[in-house]
């Protein structure tokens, strides 16, 4: 297979995927709910859905080692999921009811924070695959481990590089948390309390 095309089918397929699952499953929702006339549903949707996302961040807590407990390759994988869902049960929350641009602004902070962190996710597992791969293929010529560590010292730096893309999704992820806590400050200030 050419490499472009196991580039595709490897690296950006299920980067696209699995942003594409999260909108259309969205739609759908949003669309049975719209079909069976269940909007209030959707109006307290965003509730569960900020939960399920703060519940995401034991991960990046254990990371920062703010909580001891959890095995970190468990949490990720809970960190992944939880943030998936409670983003699909917010953009079902949101709909196109939408009629201020704080509550747009959050959303779409959250819409970026989920592809920082899929991009994140799908780059660091193509280099460390790739690092590997390249570690792998010259233990088969025999190289020594001294000189293979010599040979692979650029690959590592790179790998270094990308695993701190987390530089860049940790902005974006304060940017959707204040945007979101203004948003749920806002419907505090104006719901219609009587």
């Amino acid at each position: 297979m050419p490499l472009k095309a196991r580039l595709l089918r490897r690296e950006v397929l299920p980067f696209v995927a699995s942003f594409a699952l999260l909108a259309v499953v969205a739609l759908a929702l949003d669309g049975v709910l719209h079909l069976l006339n269940l909007l209030w549903i959707g109006r307290w949707l965003g509730i569960p859905g900020t939960l399920l996302i703060i519940g995401s961040t034991a991960y990046s807590l254990r990371k920062r080692k703010l909580i001891r407990s959890g095995h970190p390759a468990q949490l990720l994988r809970w960190h992944e999921l939880l943030a998936w869902l409670g983003s699909l049960l917010v953009l079902v929350h949101a709909g196109v009811h939408f009629n201020a641009i704080l509550g747009w602004l959050a959303v779409w902070a959250m819409l970026i924070n989920v592809g920082s962190g899929l991009t994140g996710k799908f780059l660091l597992d193509r280099s460390r695959r790739r690092l590997e791969e390249a570690r792998q293929h010259m233990r088969a010529r025999g190289l020594p481990e001294a000189e293979l560590e010599e040979q692979l010292y650029w690959d590592s730096l790179t790998f270094d590089a990308v695993k701190q893309w987390r530089v860049v999704h940790f902005p974006i992820t304060l940017a959707f948390a204040v945007l979101a806590t203004a948003h749920i400050v806002a419907i505090f200030l104006f719901w219609g309390w009587r």
